[in-house]
């Protein structure tokens, strides 16, 4: 696996990787849907109640999904590539 990971962190194209990391995006876009739903019915059915602990899970993990889902629906694999570091950066220091 380490060749197609090297792959990514140059940022050469690879289509299926392309492929793959964009279908996991739309994915987890599909689920993100179908959690909203669900929290939606979750939220809004009667009687009326305090927001719970679970409901409050679903809630962020229809969060975490939208996100991830985003971000390999539009960046794909451009997620893994490196990203140079500055020499004299205060947060990554080099010995």
């Amino acid at each position: 696996m380490s060749p197609h990971l090297d792959r990514l962190r140059r940022g050469d194209r690879w289509w299926p990787a392309e492929f793959v990391l964009r279908i996991a995006g739309l994915a987890f876009l599909y689920g993100t849907g179908a959690l909203a739903i669900g929290a939606h019915r979750l939220i809004t059915s009667p009687p009326a109640h305090d927001a719970t602990l679970g409901e409050f899970a679903i809630c962020a993990t229809t969060f975490l999904t939208l996100i991830c889902g985003l971000a390999l629906a539009f960046e794909g694999p451009g997620l893994f590539r490196l990203v140079p570091i500055p020499a004299r950066s205060a947060y990554f220091p080099r010995d």
